[in-house]
């Protein structure tokens, strides 16, 4: 009689040669040969492990959901404004520092249990911050500050580990399924909370939504757990912030580097100016769920439409893909600005709000694939280690400093900070056309 186990590996075996378009599923290449055996186990525990993290990502989403719980909570301008650079910079700046450490243990899958369970220890923290409402503004950027080393812990280890169980020719089909699922997700969520019949979320509600997030990361953690890895190398790991400070010398000679790093900084204004747009539609219309549910639908159905076509255009002129980006983030922001003026009625009605959104991650996703394609095509070998080395440690430092920018939110209001992010992109744009062609 076969084992369970047994017939789990025989139905993810043919799973994955579905998936894979191959004739036989155990083909591997660039990984262990003792590790090839168990290739279709671990795309499936790897894939369900990202698919809960994404999950739990669409809830503890800085641009929306618990922007929404900060402005519900009264917090002050300058938190809605750090919310998504403490995410974004607390995940990228540790990196350089755990990066080295990670490379010297032969079995790197405990590194992602272990970010894992951090991420879900602070994010049920959120969720008790909110449920006795105590300090609620400052207690979510606290946490969030360890969620992200949580999440720079993830990082590092889960490109080992990917490298080290799933073969060349499978890597990006699990990444692109996990892109795929993730937007479903976002969508979903979205769509239940459009339905959800309620006049406005209570502080409960919105804490058991934390809570439930908290508990897809321990899931996550122990079907990480389950995967079968191989033991690596540990020689040769070089320490990440050596090699980056040395680098930065790049910013001084390489004048091509310097301009791409200067644009980048300028266009973080389709991240940074997210928050704001909630912050509006809660001033216009109240906590609705139906409101939030708008905000999700918008941004998962834009990362949907508009990375495939962002990437087609990005290998034929990244350079051009970033200008384009930019230019629709700063008439999005301006627009938006300039109808809260003249127009008030479009952003008052519940879909001016919503709407725009959805066209700024457009803008944004653009940003994604532009910055991303342009630094890898601008060099090659070690030059562009270094180039990315050096680019996300500055662009970490200079998120947290852009976003000490929220502390003008008492003086411009969140449509004031709309429009001085829109200037931002309008100078980011304009500093494209200074970018190498590449």
């Amino acid at each position: 009689m076969n084992s369970p186990d047994h017939i789990a590996h025989r139905i993810a075996e043919e799973l994955y040669q579905k998936l894979g378009n191959e004739e036989d599923a155990r083909a591997c290449e660039d990984i262990p040969e003792s590790g090839c055996h168990v290739v279709p186990g671990n795309f499936f525990l790897i894939l369900g492990s990202q698919c809960l993290t994404k999950l739990g990502d669409a809830i503890v989403n800085p641009k929306t959901v618990l922007t929404w719980v900060a402005v519900m909570a009264g917090a002050p301008g300058f938190v809605l404004s750090l919310l998504v650079p403490v995410r974004e910079s607390g995940s990228m700046m540790p990196q350089l520092f755990i990066g080295g450490m990670v490379r010297h243990l032969p079995v790197r899958k405990w590194v992602w249990v272990a970010g894992s369970v951090v991420q879900a220890a602070t994010v049920i923290g959120m969720g008790l911050a909110v449920w006795y409402q105590f300090h609620v503004g400052i207690a979510i950027l606290l946490l969030l500050i360890v969620f992200s080393l949580g999440r720079g812990l993830c990082s590092v280890a889960s490109k080992d580990v990917l490298g080290k169980t799933i073969p060349k020719g499978n890597r990006g089909k699990l990444n692109g399924w996990s892109v795929l699922l993730a937007g479903v997700i976002t969508l979903v969520i979205g769509g239940a909370l459009v339905s959800y019949n309620a006049s406005e979320f209570s502080h409960e509600t919105l804490a058991s939504l934390l809570l439930f997030a908290g508990l897809l990361w321990l899931l996550a953690a122990l079907v990480y757990s389950r995967v079968m890895e191989v033991p690596g190398e540990t020689d040769g790991a070089l320490n990440a912030v050596e090699v980056a400070l040395s680098s930065l010398r790049l910013l001084h000679e390489d004048h091509a580097f310097r301009w791409f790093v200067i644009t980048r900084a300028l266009l973080m204004c389709s991240a940074l100016s997210a928050p704001f747009f909630l912050a509006m539609s809660q001033g216009a219309h109240g906590t609705a769920p139906v409101q939030l549910g708008l905000f999700m639908l918008a941004g998962g159905l834009a990362s949907l439409l508009s990375a495939p076509l962002w990437g087609m255009f990005a290998d034929q002129s990244s350079k051009a893909v970033l200008n384009l980006a930019a230019v629709c983030t700063a008439i999005v922001c301006l627009v938006v600005y300039l109808s809260g003026e003249f127009a008030p009625a479009v952003i008052s009605s519940s879909w001016g709000l919503p709407l725009a959104y959805f066209l700024l991650q457009i803008a944004h996703s653009g940003v994604r694939v532009g910055r991303k394609t342009y630094v890898l095509d601008l060099a090659s070998g070690n030059k562009r280690t270094a180039y990315v080395s050096v680019g996300n440690t500055l662009i970490g430092i200079l998120l947290l400093l852009a976003g000490s920018l929220g502390l003008l939110t008492p003086v411009l209001g969140a449509r004031g900070m709309v429009g001085l992010f829109g200037l931002m992109g309008l100078a980011g744009a304009l500093m494209c056309r200074k970018l190498k062609a590449v």
